[in-house]
């Protein structure tokens, strides 16, 4: 199973982070990790989601870009030291 680290930026909204939980959920990753954090302004997030499956992570990097409030979602390449805890 290939793990990805995500990043996403979007708009504050109670609901938001309920809402990226079931698109992973539905395109068939397991949450491996996540950290949520809170801008200064309080208007926007950003969301750091490790996800493991055997799928193309950049299926589930298009549903999320759809999602309303949803700014950018960045698949961050893997630094050598995970590739080396992987493997």
């Amino acid at each position: 199973m290939m793990q990805h680290n995500l990043s996403i930026q979007a708009r504050f909204r109670p609901e938001m982070l309920e809402r990226v939980l079931r698109v992973v959920r539905h395109r068939g990753f397991q949450i491996c990790a996540m950290n949520m954090s809170a801008e200064a302004n309080n208007e926007s997030i950003n969301i750091e989601l490790t996800v493991a499956s055997q799928r193309p992570v950049d299926l589930l990097s298009a549903q999320l870009n759809k999602l309303m409030d949803v700014a950018s979602v960045e698949i961050q390449q893997p630094t050598s030291q995970q590739i080396r805890a992987n493997a």
